[in-house]
């Protein structure tokens, strides 16, 4: 696999003749359909196929995965223009195995988050890459009973793929902001949570799901030990039944950060109580806030490096986003709103208003102005293959077991052609 930056000029399929990379290969992973306009500045991603085989007439993906021996979750990822369907027809080329696999790191863990109503045929094309999907998010009831979720689809679909799911369990409510009043109450009410945790093993259980991703954001300070031993308690009472227990952690760089966000969670008490944790180490560039990119390399460094202080490396799970933000100008704090916006969105806005894609070397991210149609100018960061590239190099760097993606409602297909470029994913357990 190789990351190549469009240049003045260029075509792509000029770029694929250079290369030596089939015109439909490299269209058809980074998703760019005729006319193939590019612009100045994206990414590209080029794999270059090592074996092949031609379907024949009866041919399925399974058949060939069987008498290739190569895994069919693999052979989805190989070959992108399938759309995580398996249906071949004759003639057809598969690409089995690509230069390079087998340099490829160490088995990592993979988790990514979807709302019930994401697109289908995204969800068929990312599933393949995923040890695990997160159905978002299985709310609290003041009693200790759930909230219910339409998640059966996304199970069902996950499922048949053999991609594993998380069952997600937070104080998000219905205004859509996190509750620390409810937190409180179910980490002090030791009835609440006893029914709360029954709950949840029920709902595992019926569900079918593979373990538990818990995320309650803006805990109180006085509720942060509390917080590590629900933690406990939901590992000693799931652990028997196999199903491990995850915990999300805001994006602290030290044990006595200030701030609602960070003070209730305690990186060393919950990292001991849990199986696993995830770092949300995004949105520093945000709705609200000044342009900048959502997930700054430095930014994302410090989080590490604080928590590997407090939290075994292989606990760890490595927060990345899969989108960006556009916003107006002139920013003005507590009047400007950015609008959230796929990796793919941007690259559209720049083509459409003529605009060269430039990149940041401190933030690692990809960034570009335009004036549209109103006289109004705009500043847009999102993510490329290059940044998603310079993030998941964290996780070797540090032994990092895994990643959690920030979410996949929108399309980034140049994220899974470089994680599937760098690493072997695992099956769930």
């Amino acid at each position: 696999m190789e990351i190549y930056v469009v240049q003045p000029g260029d075509s792509l399929g000029a770029i694929a003749q250079r290369a030596g990379v089939p015109l439909w290969l490299l269209s058809s992973d980074n998703r760019i359909f005729p006319p193939y306009q590019l612009v100045v500045g994206q990414t590209l991603v080029l794999r270059f196929p090592a074996r092949v085989y031609t379907a024949q007439p009866g041919d399925t993906l399974y058949s060939v995965a069987r008498s290739s021996g190569v895994p069919l979750r693999q052979l989805y990822r190989n070959n992108t223009i399938l759309e995580g369907t398996p249906t071949l027809y004759p003639g057809q080329t598969i690409i089995l195995s690509y230069r390079g696999d087998e340099e490829k790191l160490p088995p990592i863990q993979t988790n990514a988050y979807a709302y019930p109503f994401i697109d289908q045929e995204l969800l068929e094309r990312t599933l393949p890459f995923l040890t695990y999907i997160t159905p978002f998010t299985y709310g609290i009831q003041p009693d200790g009973a759930l909230v219910p979720l339409d998640d059966e689809r996304l199970i069902r679909s996950a499922r048949s793929v053999g991609t594993g799911a998380l069952m997600h369990l937070s104080t998000l409510t219905d205004q859509g902001s996190f509750s620390n009043e409810l937190a409180s109450l179910v980490l002090n009410d030791m009835t609440v949570q006893e029914t709360l945790i029954e709950n949840v093993l029920a709902t595992l259980q019926a569900k079918g799901y593979s373990g538990l991703d818990v995320d309650f954001e803006f805990v109180f300070s006085q509720d942060a030990a509390p917080y590590a031993a629900f933690i406990g308690r939901l590992r000693q009472r799931l652990s028997p039944y196999g199903y491990p227990v995850i915990v999300a952690l805001a994006p602290k760089t030290s044990a006595d950060q200030p701030g609602l966000l960070y003070e209730g969670h305690d990186y060393r008490a919950l990292g001991a109580a849990a199986d696993k944790v995830l770092l949300m180490t995004y949105e520093w560039g945000y709705t609200y806030g000044p342009p900048m990119a959502v997930a700054p390399l430095p930014n994302v460094r410090r989080v590490v490096e604080y928590a590997l202080t407090e939290i075994p490396a292989d606990k760890i799970w490595l927060g990345i986003p899969l989108y960006g933000y556009d916003w107006p100008l002139p920013f003005r704090q507590g009047e400007t709103r950015a609008t959230s916006i796929s990796p793919q969105f941007a690259i559209s806005l720049a083509r459409r208003y003529g605009v060269a894609i430039q990149y940041d070397e401190t933030a690692q991210a990809p960034w570009f102005r335009y004036t549209d149609e109103n006289g109004i100018e705009h500043e847009v960061w999102f993510e490329d293959a290059r940044s998603i590239a310079a993030k998941q190099s964290l996780i070797p760097e540090f032994g990092l077991s895994g990643l959690g993606y920030w979410n996949l409602m929108r399309p980034f297909a140049q994220n899974w052609l470089v994680l599937d470029g760098q690493f072997q994913i695992q099956d769930p357990a």
